[in-house]
């Protein structure tokens, strides 16, 4: 793919506008407390906007209500998801701390993978920004997730996504699917990061709320660690990276509301209207990776925070915040882009590519030296002092006097009513059983090519040849992979193995289930690889929290979450909650994206995705039940939804990942493919399609009393298709024998179709061109 280079952007000129009145600044709000503003436009509610007085003492400044607008609104304060969160830290046991060195609350998680190298990797969302502008709000999506990785002291390696969109054939997939994937592409293939896996997913519930949900991985060693404070009174405050403009502005609130209106001195300022998607150039942060690296490498640094959503209101409240003293701020320091932008505009824009650091006053010289070789824009912007507030001034004036925990931490915490749906209980009862199964091999082979060819399951081919995937030499597996796998030290071999999932259709049907679904299918995809699952990062995706239905849905789904990492020994690190994303009243199936981080000891002894050479025997790991409801076959075939999702059993799930774990690392298993979405039937299709072979498949040797059609459209939980050479059959059933693990032998690989008992024979090559027709063919 060829990139070209973006232009950093150039805001435009203000318009023509009436003479400004004089700057509110602390002694003018001080004096003025009757003065009227546009807290209500700002995304403030009466009580919230009556708190940020009482805290004060005093109405805000103008400058003040924008950062606490933008502090306190859902994306940054996680108000309305606060008391549901704690659940992951109140379950959270010691054993499970101990391999984190960084957990809930940093820019991201960070995991001891072993021989003194870590991995850190978090999920969050753009969703939003990726509907109004697809192309730059899913790359500066993945641009904000890569500077979060940055900001602990590491070296980003790899990225990830996880898309939801409408229907396939929905006129606004056509805009929304192509802008968002060139936007992700472009942005990591410009970083020179590879893409090694993720989801794109069809659905009516997205077709006015896309979900662009993006990971990054990153690799350090344990000394390397940053954190994200400010401490040492003395202490300089450094801005780096890209100037400050004008795009953004509003990114993470309302801050840029045609209502305000600079005429009427009762009103923010007014400015026309820029797009509030923020403007990535991913050249510029390439640049400001290797300078970061560079910067800690020499030690220049203690402490340092990105400036995503909220820029600099976030970037140095949540400094002061978690430092040891306050912070003193001069905006006019701050390198702009833009003419006679306001204190309020300066702390809210989201220009993208930027980072705040605390040095030491001895270090700012050899600080800026490094910057100046990376030809980054580097300008002290403050220092941190003694006392316990932040302080901003502008233009020769105090705009800003605040508390600093107020502004970054200790915002309103909301107990959102919730309530089980009115309609869940007639969901449930309506199940699949009303609808037909195939029966005969034509029936069967002809429901296998549908669901082949559908959206739900079609190969990702289109999408996934716009990322460069090997990039860096250092990926050994990438989609159409179960996991990505990526090798972290280049002399031992050792590495990891990470993938993300989600099923929003389980979830409708039942969210506590559902979660630990999403969690269960991430943990057998990285288990596929032979990887030890060691924790867990989520994006909670959700409608309305002021509907008592949905924040039913977000309750169950955390708790499900929270017990299901319990349960599994698997510590959240962190991640991101996203509300309000529904269409009107009717909110998207609710979306818990889960990520999960393994390790291999040795990367070259992972399990190769599909089918092993021929003559290799085909054996099915777990059990499979009569479990249709929610599934694919149910979706795509019958258009249904309803019934009750697969039953969970966490501690098969378990014991599955142990049992490939120890046969990879053995050297026993030729290829895995998890089962999950389309059930068996699509796992030895794309196991099948992944080789280039067919094999020779028994239904007969599977469970009893199941009919041909479920036992390959079921999607039970808990199971795995494996390969293994001839001479090893005995040793993996003694194995499986021993783990207590249910195991039986389907087949051999064998031929150029799928040839499975009871069903007409299904060609690779037909699957191949099946599977792979669908997109191109809709977006082309």
């Amino acid at each position: 793919m060829t990139v070209s280079p973006v232009p950093a952007p150039v805001d435009p000129a203000p318009p023509t506008a009436p003479p400004l009145p004089p700057l509110d600044d602390v002694d003018h709000a001080a004096a003025t407390p009757d003065q009227s503003q546009p807290h209500a436009a700002l995304g403030l509610r009466e009580e919230e906007y009556a708190r940020i007085r009482e805290i004060l003492g005093r109405r805000p400044t103008e400058a003040e209500l924008a950062m606490y607008s933008v502090m306190w609104s859902e994306h940054c304060s996680y108000k309305s998801s606060k008391v549901h969160l704690r659940r992951f830290g109140e379950t959270t046991t010691e054993a499970m701390r101990a391999r984190l060195l960084a957990g809930i609350g940093e820019n991201a998680g960070v995991v001891d993978v072993g021989d003194g190298w870590a991995v850190t990797f978090k999920i969050e969302s753009h969703n939003h920004p990726s509907y109004v502008e697809p192309h730059q709000g899913a790359a500066t999506g993945v641009g904000g997730i890569v500077r979060d990785i940055m900001a602990m002291g590491a070296r980003p390696v790899a990225v990830m996504d996880g898309l939801r969109v409408g229907p396939l054939d929905a006129p606004d997939t056509g805009r929304v699917l192509p802008g968002v994937v060139s936007g992700v592409g472009f942005y990591g293939n410009c970083l020179g990061l590879p893409n090694i896996g993720g989801e794109v997913v069809f659905d009516p519930s997205y077709a006015g709320n896309p979900l662009v949900n993006a990971l990054c991985v990153g690799v350090l060693r344990h000394e390397d660690l940053h954190l994200a404070f400010a401490s040492g009174t003395g202490n300089k405050i450094v801005l780096f990276g890209a100037r400050t403009g004008l795009d953004g502005i509003g990114g993470v609130s309302v801050l840029a509301s045609e209502t305000f209106d600079r005429a009427d001195p009762t009103q923010a300022p007014s400015r026309k209207k820029l797009p509030s998607v923020q403007v990535g150039d991913p050249f510029a942060e390439k640049v400001l990776i290797e300078c970061c690296l560079e910067l800690f490498g020499a030690g220049l640094v203690v402490g340092i925070q990105d400036l995503g959503g909220a820029g600099l209101s976030c970037a140095t409240s949540e400094l002061a915040s978690a430092g040891d003293g306050g912070m003193q701020i001069d905006l006019d320091a701050v390198p702009l882009r833009a003419e006679n932008m306001t204190a309020a505009e300066i702390l809210s824009s989201e220009s993208q590519e930027r980072m705040c650091a605390v040095v030491t006053p001895e270090n700012v010289d050899a600080f800026m030296a490094v910057c100046r070789r990376w030809d980054v824009t580097a300008t002290v912007i403050g220092e941190v002092t003694d006392g316990d507030r932040l302080r901003i001034t502008h233009q020769g004036a105090t705009v800003v006097d605040v508390p600093p925990p107020t502004v970054a931490h200790d915002g309103p915490v909301y107990q959102r009513p919730y309530a089980r749906p009115d309609d869940q209980d007639a969901l449930q009862a309506d199940t699949v059983a009303r609808h037909p199964r195939p029966s005969g091999p034509a029936a069967i082979a002809e429901q296998v090519r549908t669901l082949v060819g559908s959206p739900a399951l079609a190969s990702r081919t289109w999408v996934t040849e716009q990322y460069d995937r090997f990039v860096r030499g250092n990926v050994t597996s990438a989609a159409p992979a179960d996991a990505g796998v990526v090798r972290v030290d280049e002399s031992s071999g050792r590495g990891v193995a990470v993938s993300i999932d989600a099923n929003a259709r389980f979830c409708r049907l039942d969210p506590r289930a559902g979660a630990q679904l999403a969690l269960a299918e991430a943990v057998r995809n990285v288990a596929s690889s032979g990887a030890v699952p060691v924790a867990v990062t989520d994006c909670l995706n959700f409608g309305s929290p002021e509907d008592p239905g949905v924040m039913w849905q977000f309750a169950e789904a955390i708790a499900g979450l929270a017990d299901g990492c319990v349960a599994m020994g698997l510590p959240v690190t962190g991640g991101n909650v996203s509300f309000y994303n529904q269409t009107g009243n009717t909110a998207i199936l609710p979306t818990p994206v889960v990520g999960v981080l393994g390790i291999l000891e040795d990367v070259t002894r992972a399990v190769r995705s599909g089918l092993g050479p021929e003559g290799h025997a085909v054996w099915l790991l777990g059990e499979t039940r009569d479990e249709l409801d929610g599934s694919t076959w149910a979706g795509v075939v019958h258009d249904h939804l309803g019934g009750l999702p697969p039953r969970v059993d966490l501690a098969a799930e378990a014991r599955l990942a142990a049992v490939m774990a120890d046969a990879a690392a053995d050297g026993l298993l030729s290829g895995a493919h998890d089962l999950s979405d389309g059930g068996l039937a699509q796992a030895l299709v794309e196991a099948a399609v992944a080789t280039g072979r067919g094999a020779r498949i028994a239904l007969a040797s599977g469970p009893d009393g199941l009919d041909p059609a479920t036992v390959l459209f079921s999607e039970s939980a808990a199971r795995m298709l494996v390969t293994v050479a001839p001479g090893d059959e005995a040793e993996l059933a003694r194995r499986c024998a021993e783990a207590g693990q249910p195991a039986a032998r389907l087949g051999e690989v064998g031929g150029d179709a799928l040839r499975i008992e009871g069903v007409d024979p299904l060609p690779v090559d037909e699957l191949r061109a099946l599977g792979d027709a669908t997109l191109p063919a809709a977006l082309d």
